[in-house]
């Protein structure tokens, strides 16, 4: 005896009418993966945004990946010493909701919105921030007061023994 003659509705696209929770099970795995290679967290439509912090003697810069976004669509604001980048990129089903007969059959560019906030060791002054969007990666700057810069001395890490 073949398994399938016992279990023919395993083997076989669900009918209508017809339950069938091992199609149902890999329906719902099959959207947690997909939406897990998007980079869209918690299936809320909130986007991973990807980011890097360097540092020099004057300033910190932080650089986010934010592909296929409209520069009117990123928000920067300052808030003492915490600075945040916030935005919301707007998915092509939206977009082109005005065209007749437009049917998406498979959507794999992320869309949502994001938000991210750092916390700087100074009071950040806002005339001292310098944001630009190129091809896709957002840079802000954020020049450190004067007084940290002449307050920071190097200290040498010697050898021991």
């Amino acid at each position: 005896m073949v398994y399938r003659d016992w279990l023919p509705s395993l083997w076989h696209d669900k009918r209508e009418g017809d339950e069938n929770p091992f199609l149902t099970l890999r329906k719902q795995m099959d959207s947690i993966f997909d939406d897990f290679g998007r980079g869209i967290t918690g299936g809320s439509g909130a986007l991973s945004v990807r980011s890097n912090v360097s540092e020099t003697d004057k300033e910190i810069t932080i650089t986010a990946e934010l592909p296929g976004m409209d520069q009117k669509d990123i928000d920067i604001s300052v808030i003492g010493n915490r600075l945040t980048v916030k935005g919301e990129k707007k998915s092509e089903t939206e977009e082109r909701s005005g065209e007749e007969g437009r049917q998406f059959h498979r959507v794999e560019r992320s869309s949502g919105m994001f938000q991210r906030s750092m916390a700087l060791p100074f009071d950040i002054d806002t005339d001292a921030v310098n944001a630009e969007y190129q091809n896709g990666v957002l840079t802000v700057t954020v020049a450190k007061p004067q007084e940290v810069v002449t307050n920071t001395k190097k200290i040498e890490v010697k050898q021991a023994g």
